[in-house]
């Protein structure tokens, strides 16, 4: 048993009411490396939202006011609770204290999701890449576990990018979890291909996103074609750095960028909350 899924057992799920205007309680927290943690929230019961979206959340800053960031949902959109999925920034406004919330803790959450990394941005493919590099899988966490995935798409692969192997952990155990879903496991089946890498520790795939795209050591590695503008469909969420390299590997491959008012091959979550929050 890892020390992460201990902190989880021991976890006391609360029942109190938040104070807060907008704030919603702390459920469970799981801190998986000494740099990544999740945690769940209640979900408003007006809460209504799209798999992939983000919303703001925080808490009260020094000055007593909402000290707020966007983070993507993790959770699909049918689950009761909300998950996020954070990096833990010792020096970071919010996540120098957002890393110590504990069950029965109060959050801000403000019920009004947006996001590009929606179905409804991309149009019609045969095959649905999702690239991310360390905490940007959380989108991808979120429509991993939504049926509309694997009803639009014949296969869906998820790329993760992380320095190290335990930053892995967190898509991994999703992954590997999702085939015994109760609800969709019969979806996925063997549609879902999760093709994670590191860049600083030995792994047997290693390597960035966009090195193994360009190079093309993806496709050969999974017996797939290299992408083309009339099968395939992206998301990509990660820094504004590793954004704007895919990017330019995927209009490579012809692939256009969409948008919620016009769907394309492609789309870009230009939210993503990265390491200095």
């Amino acid at each position: 048993m890892t020390e992460a899924t201990m902190m989880t057992e021991a976890s006391p799920i609360p029942t109190a009411k938040p104070h807060l205007p907008d704030a919603q309680i702390v459920t469970e927290v799981r801190h998986w490396t000494d740099r990544l943690f999740s945690f769940r929230v209640t979900r408003p019961q007006s809460l209504r939202f799209r798999s992939g979206e983000f919303v703001m959340i925080g808490l009260i800053g020094d000055n007593g006011k909402p000290l707020l960031r966007a983070y993507s949902i993790a959770s699909p959109a049918w689950d009761d609770a909300l998950e996020f999925y954070s990096i833990k920034v010792p020096d970071g406004p919010l996540t120098s204290k957002l890393q110590h919330i504990l069950p029965g803790d109060e959050i801000i959450l403000r019920p009004k999701p947006v996001g590009t990394l929606v179905h409804d941005a991309l149009l019609p493919g045969k095959r649905l890449w999702f690239l991310a590099t360390g905490t940007g899988i959380a989108p991808f966490a979120s429509l991993m576990r939504e049926p509309e995935t694997y009803e639009k798409y014949d296969q869906v692969i998820m790329m993760h990018t992380c320095r190290e192997v335990a930053e892995l952990e967190y898509g991994r155990e999703l992954v590997e979890s999702l085939k015994d879903d109760p609800l969709i496991g019969e979806m996925v089946g063997d549609k879902l291909v999760y093709y994670p890498t590191t860049t600083r520790e030995p792994f047997h795939h290693m390597g960035r996103v966009t090195d193994n795209l360009a190079s093309g050591k993806v496709f050969a590695d999974l017996g797939l074609p290299p992408m083309n503008p009339g099968d395939d469909r992206a998301m990509v969420c990660g820094s504004l750095a590793f954004n704007v390299d895919v990017k330019a590997i995927l209009e490579g491959f012809g692939l256009c960028e969409g948008a919620n008012s016009d769907p394309r091959q492609f789309v870009v979550e230009k939210a993503f909350v990265g390491d200095g929050i």
